[in-house]
């Protein structure tokens, strides 16, 4: 295959101010799904954003659907699409902490900050200027599709009504996951259980708030006489859930710390050390050697109208099923007294590295990188997790820490810059037409 990483790597420099334009012009969406809204099916925002994209494939010459705001497509020309790039341009709330506004886009000392910059704006941007570059520069391509979502942040409804419409190319890749290429994500559990709770001395208790976030702190209000009230705070440090290795748990924190007779925080404190990160203490502790180690992390701890209420997050190797790995957490919490009141997850999703679509992505990466291309597997669910034979393909790397969902989600101008060339040296490679 012919190389044009020259040529996409100078016409990228020649337009960055006009990319950057149209980065802040996505970035100043606040595409947070709303299903309350009465723009059907997931608010204005959301519909702004899937606009925003179309008009823009529109645009560069492409042939555009919606559908019905749940999300739109482009295809480069007639026939067969040969590539699918999915993205979606909705995003979580903004949240509290920013040191810039998270709806513009603040250039700092080589760091762009804004909502969205890392998931998924920035890497949507960066695939649309991709196909500019590759119609402005004449590269030879067969059809290729760029798709956009609405809903991946809230369930990824967006992308089942999709393929009740449109089937997918037979390649696809979303630029929702990690460079070089994440070609493994471990099946996952989510569960919640409850027990009744009393206690002579704990009146209340609040850790955590989301399933899927280790939780930075736990606070326990005691019992003390009227008009008066002590709290003691456990401090922990945030990190995702399918990562609890990167974070400290404030919840399993206090467990481990607090001296107790309850028998409820007993069995928990049991069941989840502080500093076990693999389930070994449910009974799981499972490994393989293509995706590693499990995760299981206690991620919510409340009272709530007299019951003490849990949340737990668990991921899971290739090598082991849904099935098996909530029927063992689900029988050791009712072991100790708890009712289950819910239990979702996901299998595993896995493509061989031999795959014609990864071996692909691989020779981009290292054309593009220059060092030795590999795969990886992660704990985290990307937006292709449920698309048979589809990877992630960045958009950030192993080593970076964005702040994804947090206050200040940056990418770098170096890692930015990485993922114009690497989008439109993959568009060449897979779609690309021998002159």
């Amino acid at each position: 295959m012919t190389d044009y990483s020259k040529k996409f790597s100078d016409y990228f420099e020649r337009h960055m101010t006009e990319i950057l334009r149209d980065l802040n012009g996505i970035i100043s969406v606040e595409s947070v799904a709303d299903e309350t809204s009465d723009v059907r099916p997931f608010g204005e925002g959301s519909a702004r954003a899937l606009a925003w994209g179309e008009e823009f494939m529109k645009g560069i010459g492409m042939d555009t659907v919606n559908f019905d705001n749940y999300a739109v497509r482009g295809d480069f020309s007639e026939g067969e699409p040969k590539l699918g790039i999915l993205a979606h341009l909705d995003t979580v709330p903004a949240g509290t902490g920013w040191t810039y506004p998270p709806y513009s886009l603040t250039e700092r000392n080589g760091i762009l900050y804004g909502r969205g910059v890392i998931d998924d704006k920035g890497p949507a941007v960066a695939v649309l200027w991709a196909a500019k570059a590759v119609r402005e520069l004449g590269i030879p391509v067969e059809n290729f599709r760029i798709i956009f979502g609405g809903n991946e942040e809230n369930g990824c409804e967006d992308m089942k009504y999709y393929e009740s419409k449109e089937s997918f190319p037979e390649k696809v890749f979303t630029p929702d996951g990690s460079f070089p290429v994440l070609n493994c994500e471990k099946g996952m559990v989510h569960l919640t259980f409850s027990a009744p709770f009393e206690d002579g001395e704990i009146a209340q208790i609040n850790g955590g708030t989301v399933i899927n976030a280790i939780p930075e702190k736990c606070n326990i209000k005691l019992r003390e006489p009227v008009g008066r009230q002590r709290t003691l705070v456990f401090a922990g440090k945030a990190a995702h859930g399918s990562r609890p290795e990167n974070g400290v748990n404030a919840v399993t924190k206090f467990l481990a710390e607090h001296k107790t007779g309850n028998p409820l925080l007993k069995s928990l404190a049991k069941l989840f050390p502080a500093k076990e990160y693999d389930g070994s203490s449910c009974g799981m502790g499972f490994e393989d050697s293509v995706s590693g180690k499990m995760t299981c992390a206690l991620t919510m701890l409340n009272t709530v109208d007299g019951r003490l209420c849990g949340g737990i997050d668990i991921r899971f190797p290739i090598d082991r099923s849904y099935g098996e790995i909530s029927d063992m957490i689900v029988s050791a919490l009712e072991n100790e007294g708890f009712t289950v009141d819910s239990c979702e997850g996901m299998e595993p999703h896995y493509v061989p590295e031999d795959s014609d679509l990864v071996r692909s992505l691989l020779r981009v990466y290292e054309r593009v990188k220059g060092e030795k291309g590999y795969c990886i597997a992660e704990g985290g669910i990307t937006y292709v997790h449920n698309t048979e034979g589809a990877v992630a393909f960045g958009a950030e790397f192993p080593d970076e820490n964005n702040n994804m969902h947090g206050a200040d989600e940056h990418i770098s101008m170096e890692t930015f810059r990485y993922n114009l060339n690497m989008y439109a040296n993959a568009i060449a490679e897979i779609a690309g037409i021998e002159p």
